[in-house]
């Protein structure tokens, strides 16, 4: 949650200034930079859907497995906002409802003037638990168009958190790693977060954050710290999506994506919390506003020592298909 940034206007192809968008503002002031999606190093990017195979049709008519999937469609049902990676003392939950949260700040701005681009904001934060901090990544994804309420994504949004549970999977995708990492965090490897981790579900008028606690998983947690030994050079894709469960459901379509590239621990931007922290008692109140607690960003030496080390994360676990899960 980096502090927001004055909008700036942008030169377009014809080189005349025209008005950064509530979406690049948020993109480029992310606590977390955006690099090329082939070269780029401590930093994320944004993978094309095709590189995930997912539920295709016919997969339960045919018998399900992998003969059942097929490439998925190359564009996401949501775009990309931005990203954060986070540090602090204690555990991160409703992030969204920060006032020092620019992603949730420069959407607000865009509601207020009507901006016709700002529908909805839904964040996944992966909360890594830490030797002496506690890490969060959070991936924004914006509907830049209404959300059919009647749609696979729309019943998710609007739904209980039982029926999230039972939908809201990923996808992992090692793109470069050392042997062990590939074996251990498994390549193409699907798994029903709801079910395997604790995950706690935030919803505003106008947004859903999904906080998903790896610590609460000791598997997770044994596989996460033994990722975090050569996380420099792992380059690792995450596609988020709603599970189809039937064949009236199908294709399955991510709604979002991101690549985390050879990312380090000192590129986290640790936030200083308040005592007016947002808490389980407060985290659920937040409405269409977003303002529930106050933080700061502090950069300083004392904070990066305790930083010392590196890390990247995704977790994974191989799919069940049995019963068509």
């Amino acid at each position: 949650m980096c502090p927001t940034t004055p909008e700036r206007r942008r030169e377009d192809e014809s080189g005349e200034a025209r008005q950064q968008s509530w979406r690049e503002e948020a993109v480029s002031a992310g606590s977390l930079r955006q690099v090329d999606l082939e070269r780029g190093a401590n930093g994320w990017a944004s993978p094309p859907g095709d590189l995930f195979h997912l539920r295709a049709r016919g997969y339960f008519s045919g018998g399900g497995g992998k003969r059942g999937k097929a490439p998925s469609a190359t564009d996401w049902l949501l775009r990309p906002a931005g990203v954060d990676w986070l540090r602090s003392h204690s555990r991160l939950d409703h992030v969204l409802a920060r006032d020092d949260n620019r992603v949730a700040a420069a959407f607000r701005r865009a509601r207020l003037q009507k901006d016709p681009s700002a529908h909805f904001l839904l964040a996944v934060n992966l909360q890594v638990p830490g030797r002496l901090d506690a890490y969060s990544a959070v991936f924004y994804f914006a509907a830049e168009a209404p959300i059919p309420p009647d749609s696979l994504l729309g019943r998710f949004v609007h739904g209980d958190d039982a029926y999230r549970n039972a939908r809201f999977k990923i996808v992992n995708r090692i793109v470069k790693g050392p042997w062990i990492v590939r074996a251990t965090v498994g390549n193409y490897g699907a798994c029903l977060l709801g079910r395997a981790l604790t995950c706690r579900y935030h919803k505003g008028d106008d947004y859903l954050e999904i906080d998903v606690d790896i610590g609460s998983s000791a598997i997770a947690s044994a596989i996460l710290h033994l990722a975090l030994g050569a996380v420099t050079s792992v380059t690792i894709d995450m596609g988020f999506l709603v599970e189809s469960q039937s064949e009236e459901e199908l294709p399955e379509r991510l709604f979002g994506a991101v690549r985390i590239a050879q990312m380090e621990m000192g590129a986290a931007k640790y936030i200083e919390t308040a005592s007016d922290e947002v808490t389980p008692e407060t985290a659920g109140k937040a409405g269409a506003g977003f303002r529930v607690g106050s933080a700061k960003v502090a950069n300083d030496s004392r904070h990066q020592e305790r930083a010392g080390g590196k890390v990247g994360r995704s977790m994974s676990c191989q799919e069940r298909e049995s019963g068509g899960k």
